[in-house]
């Protein structure tokens, strides 16, 4: 029976019993594993000595992950916060000879700049990312959208001159193809996609009440 004896330092034997960090995935989220995969034109079948899919899609995810958005823009001298039309305000318009830049208020939208000749998916394509294999919900896609911080007066006056525009993780919702405009929501702290009450928004946020 004395085999079975638990020893005076049992907590410290344990301790020392250190086997590694474990690889399951203890981050909760809200958005689908296979959203973050990048889009590969690989074929599934390789002849030797050629590189895996599951490896170059695993060496693209982490490529991408490792950009950021605002770093890229500032890097060539791109203000974000400038990227957004305003209202003009004549009685305060730089002139020539104060040799600011720019010397004209922008005006234009970023729409009219938008290309998606050379998008790797169509926007249906990127809302089917939340789609996950045996499930009928459709979760959120992660995105990073130019939005004001301030979401109040965001909504109440999108271009007003108080406002302070940032690139912020969202969750893609739906998107509309005759305004060619994308549903999102911001994530809360924890990278998660909830409505006022807690609940995950799934189905671009449509209930089954309708």
């Amino acid at each position: 029976v004395t085999t079975f004896k638990i020893p005076e330092d049992f907590r410290s034997i344990l301790d020392k019993q250190v086997i590694g960090p474990t690889t399951e995935n203890l981050i909760k989220s809200d958005f689908p594993e296979q959203s973050f995969k990048p889009k590969v034109q690989i074929a599934f079948k390789r002849l030797p000595g050629q590189c895996p899919r599951e490896i170059e899609v695993e060496r693209r995810r982490r490529l991408y992950r490792s950009f950021d958005i605002a770093q890229l823009l500032a890097s060539k001298g791109i203000d974000s916060n400038q990227l957004m039309p305003r209202h003009h305000d004549p009685d305060n318009m730089p002139t020539i000879q104060e040799k600011k830049d720019p010397v004209f208020p922008i005006y234009l939208p970023l729409k009219i700049f938008d290309n998606d000749e050379y998008d790797c998916r169509t926007p249906e394509e990127w809302i089917s990312q939340g789609l996950e294999p045996g499930s009928h919900d459709r979760k959120p896609v992660p995105g990073k959208a130019l939005l004001p911080t301030d979401d109040v007066l965001g909504h109440e006056d999108p271009k007003s001159q108080k406002l302070i525009y940032e690139w912020i993780d969202v969750g893609v919702l739906d998107y509309d193809k005759k305004t060619e405009l994308y549903l999102v929501h911001k994530t809360d702290k924890n990278g998660l996609v909830h409505d006022e009450e807690g609940r995950p928004i799934l189905n671009g946020g449509i209930t089954p009440e309708g």
